[in-house]
């Protein structure tokens, strides 16, 4: 779906990220409690989050031309997150606050393993509607990539979906919450799918499957191109049409909290796309920005600038 020179020149937005926006409300402990059990943590932080508001942070810190079309509440959390993509550059145009809503919250728990856990509590991100997106035709068919997740109503997902296939824009999709089936129309937009591991076998049901058995899988189902990602083991790139998946290695790095890790790695991975790279190409300079956000805290606020990258291949703590 490659666009001539003068369309890119005409484009509005390098990506547009169609998709939630949440505070998160973090707390790091020393071992995750077990059933009916309390655990002392650290004080509360709260930091701007979401898995739309984090791609678009992402992709706008490493100087892609980045809008976000996501709704929050009137309320001091509302303000946080607009604050955040104002800090990470970008276009907030097209968010929509709510009146009277409350924004959506996250509730992160993180081990000492940086590894964590997250209840979503939806919020605004529940009004954000297929009208919305309608009212954004004209910027979702002026942006090069769409990118859009699972946080916000199927509806207006699938409405995103549509919209931007009818204009010829490339689709990301990153089916996270992972749901039991994803819908036939939405799987046919993705270019690529992006999963993790546990998503690929909830999808494919092949729980001891390789990383290029549910690749394939998917494809086969609809995707015309997946990738799937490995933490610290890299990626993997299976592109529409490709006899054979691309093994993205991974770069090594002290993980201290893995939240919004993938949303670097999907922010990235659309901005690069945008930039006219291959699906092989994009998914190695993903992994590169994912690796750096694991080694600090947060989600957005962990996300690297182009200068903050290190050179390739690296080894940073």
């Amino acid at each position: 779906m490659g666009d001539t020179q003068n369309e890119r020149i005409e484009r509005m937005y390098d990506v547009l990220v169609v998709g939630s926006a949440n505070a998160d409300l973090t707390v790091r402990v020393d071992r995750r409690p077990g059933a009916g059990e309390t655990v002392l943590g650290t004080d509360l932080v709260e930091s701007a989050g979401g898995k739309g508001a984090n791609q678009a942070a992402a992709a706008a810190r490493l100087g892609a031309r980045t809008a976000l079309l996501a709704k929050v509440g009137d309320d001091a959390f509302g303000e946080l997150l607009l604050e955040g993509q104002r800090e990470a550059g970008t276009e907030l145009r097209h968010v929509l606050v709510e009146t009277g809503a409350r924004t959506g919250t996250a509730m992160i728990v993180v081990g000492p393993d940086g590894d964590n856990s997250i209840v979503v509590s939806p919020g605004a991100n529940a009004h954000l509607l297929p009208e919305d997106v309608e009212a954004a035709r004209e910027a979702i068919a002026a942006s090069a990539v769409v990118s859009l997740q699972l946080e916000i109503p199927p509806a207006t997902v699938r409405a995103a979906a549509e919209t931007a296939r009818d204009a010829g824009t490339r689709v990301v999709v990153n089916p996270s919450p992972a749901p039991d089936r994803l819908d036939p129309e939405l799987l046919a937009a993705a270019d690529p799918l992006v999963v993790n591991e546990h998503e690929a076998r909830h999808l494919t049901q092949l729980v001891d499957g390789t990383p290029e058995a549910w690749a394939r899988s998917l494809r086969d189902q609809g995707a015309r191109s997946v990738v799937v990602t490995l933490g610290a083991e890299g990626a993997l790139a299976l592109e529409a049409g490709a006899g054979e998946a691309v093994a993205v290695p991974g770069v090594k790095a002290e993980a201290v909290d893995t939240t919004g890790a993938g949303d670097a790695f999907t922010g990235a991975l659309a901005a690069r796309l945008a930039a006219g790279a291959s699906l092989p190409e994009a998914a190695r300079f993903a992994v590169r920005v994912g690796a750096v956000a694991v080694t600090r805290p947060g989600a957005q606020p962990s996300y690297p600038t182009l200068a903050e990258l290190p050179p390739e291949p690296g080894q940073f703590t």
